[in-house]
């Protein structure tokens, strides 16, 4: 072996061990919340062993039965499946249009669009629930969850990066071949960007499920809460917090994440990268 070749593999394993280092500080917390979720409650701040002495799963069982856990559970999932599929819908329509016709102000229109990026949520909150209060009453219900954020511009932006790379030619054989433009919306530019809209369903559900700010505002009653709702009522006073029921709450509200996230990771980096092919 020579020294050239010894040098790089020495490289290669240091660079694993600190991306190894990296990757268990991260997945630790996951780790520690996992384990504090099995544990009696006097065993969670002990510090005597890592790993249960008593394994339970009494505090999931708590969890549910204390809260109102199951109805969030559905209501976190319905809004957020109602939101991915609105958003990419609107935001395939909008990346369609940007990247494909030509139109007066266009680049005007697309720089104000990625201009709302850089305002922040905090900062429409009370303009927004006033709208959703008085012009659609729509306080205490689903809707201001599902459709305020469907058209975003991340998301706009995203798909037309995405369908800049797909050729026009195709697009002009199937306007010769009679197709209308709905038609090859729908059976040429949508199935050609599957990569694409899996990854971004997969950003909007995670941020549509994680999403606390916003449903604190416009769900004020315990039948209509999400789980990071139900998660935030289990804190208390000092002293007073179920650490075990909420780290078991803590779990459920992640686990589908974690696996969504699993068995959708080859798709997710591959229409992120795609996207990056023509700009």
């Amino acid at each position: 072996m020579t020294f050239a070749v010894r040098r790089d593999h020495v490289a290669r394993i240091a660079v694993y061990l600190v991306l190894a280092a990296i990757s268990a500080f991260m997945v630790f917390p996951f780790v520690w919340m996992l384990v504090s979720s099995l544990k009696p409650f006097p065993e969670i701040f002990s510090g005597a062993h890592f790993l249960p002495e008593h394994w339970t799963l009494h505090n999931f069982a708590s969890f549910f039965h204390q809260t109102n856990a199951a109805r969030a559970l559905w209501n976190s999932f319905y809004i957020a499946t109602a939101t991915t599929a609105l958003s990419l819908f609107l935001c395939a329509l909008g990346g369609y249009g940007f990247a494909k016709f030509r139109f007066p102000g266009r680049t005007l229109l697309f720089a104000f669009v990625i201009a709302t990026l850089a305002v922040p949520f905090a900062a429409i909150v009370v303009p927004l629930f006033v709208m959703m209060r008085n012009t659609f009453h729509w306080v205490d219900t689903p809707w201001p969850l599902i459709v305020p954020s469907a058209a975003n511009a991340f998301g706009i932006f995203f798909m037309r990066q995405y369908m800049l790379s797909i050729p026009d030619e195709i697009l002009d054989a199937a306007r010769v071949d009679g197709a209308s433009e709905p038609r090859i919306f729908l059976r040429v530019v949508l199935p050609v960007c599957a990569p694409a809209l899996i990854s971004l369903g997969i950003i909007v559900f995670i941020a549509s499920w994680n999403g606390f700010l916003w449903p604190l505002v416009v769900l004020p009653s315990p039948q209509h809460w999400t789980l990071p709702l139900v998660l935030r009522s289990l804190q208390g006073p000092p002293g007073r917090t179920p650490y075990d029921v909420l780290m078991a709450g803590s779990v459920v509200s992640t686990l589908p994440l974690v696996i969504g996230f699993l068995v959708f990771q080859r798709r997710l980096v591959s229409g992120i990268m795609a996207g990056t092919v023509k700009g």
